[in-house]
């Protein structure tokens, strides 16, 4: 049978995470020796559409677009999704907010089980998955005659987008359910790439001492580097900068080329966010903090010395 992924978009374009969610799909479609399909919920939706079916591993594209499905609101997706389920032997959806909203439901809905967060595919039944914070991986295998699946984004490179040549097809849309309600919705304009997309991120922990150092110290570094800001959990929970700068297992999950680590000792929580980083380098005082024990590169000094040295060097 068949695998579908749900794709998460914002009606124009599809998000990077799909695009991750995607090669995960490819991986279980070589097993299988089958195609893989994407849905594409929501309303006016051409760019996305047209996103899809440029992906090289996509054999078509489902259009579901109607007014109730514009937001994404989870409950009419997932009445989407629920009719045509049973074509599928798999069911894919990144392991984002998006996802994480949407797959639970689904999989109830078909009274399976759900395998969350996945961060590579052993068999077509059979995946790993990271807990205790990414100290360990379990293996789990499924015996559900559909698998629902979110994709850990940083688990897998993402799809190739350019020379791909899908078919389009439309399918009709649930009726809205009516047990939600889209009210606003408030988007953060960045100067700054999107800290789960950015190649480089610079992130400060609580040695930077306040709000105030952190702008001064970081923010040349990453305007002479062109990347993203992030931070650990307790300069967040100090007040330095909001919760949308949080990189940990409770924030935002990356793996940039580069991941900068400034005041910041290292506790698990946030190693689980970063440390698939593809290169890590770690700037603290202490020579015993644990960041040392995943960096790629160490620096061993005062941060406030250190790193405008950096930017010159730079």
């Amino acid at each position: 049978m068949t695998i579908l992924v749900i794709a998460e978009h914002d009606n124009k374009s599809l998000k990077r995470a799909t695009l991750n969610t995607l090669a995960a799909a490819q991986e279980v479609a070589a097993i299988v020796g089958t195609d893989i399909h994407v849905l594409i919920a929501g309303h006016n939706t051409q760019g996305a559409v047209e996103a899809a079916s440029k992906v090289a591993v996509v054999a078509k594209v489902l259009v579901a677009d109607a007014p109730q499905l514009a937001e994404g609101l989870a409950e009419n997706v997932e009445a989407t999704v629920l009719n045509i389920a049973k074509d599928y032997s798999h069911i894919l959806a990144p392991a984002t907010a998006y996802g994480k909203n949407l797959a639970p439901r689904i999989a109830a809905g078909l009274d399976v089980a759900q395998i969350s967060d996945i961060t590579a595919v052993c068999a077509k039944d059979t995946f790993e998955r990271p807990i205790y914070a990414g100290n360990a991986i379990a293996t789990v295998q499924s015996s559900d005659p559909i698998i629902v699946i979110t994709v850990r984004a940083t688990g897998f490179d993402a799809a190739v987008s350019s020379d791909g040549n899908a078919a389009i097809e439309t399918i009709s849309s649930a009726a809205d359910q009516g047990t939600s309600e889209f009210l606003i919705r408030e988007i953060t304009k960045l100067e700054r790439p999107e800290l789960t997309n950015a190649n480089v991120i610079v992130s400060g922990g609580r040695g930077l001492g306040s709000g105030e150092n952190y702008k001064r110290v970081l923010e040349p570094l990453a305007d002479t580097l062109g990347a993203a800001l992030g931070a650990s959990r307790a300069a967040v929970d100090a007040g330095y900068v909001p919760n949308d700068y949080q990189v940990g297992q409770t924030g935002k999950i990356v793996a940039p080329q580069l991941y900068l680590a400034v005041g910041i000792s290292g506790a698990i929580q946030h190693l689980a966010g970063m440390k698939d980083s593809k290169l890590i380098v770690a700037i603290n005082k202490d020579p015993e903090a644990p960041i040392f024990g995943v960096a790629d590169y160490g620096l061993v000094g005062d941060l406030f010395t250190l790193v405008p040295e950096l930017i010159s060097a730079l």
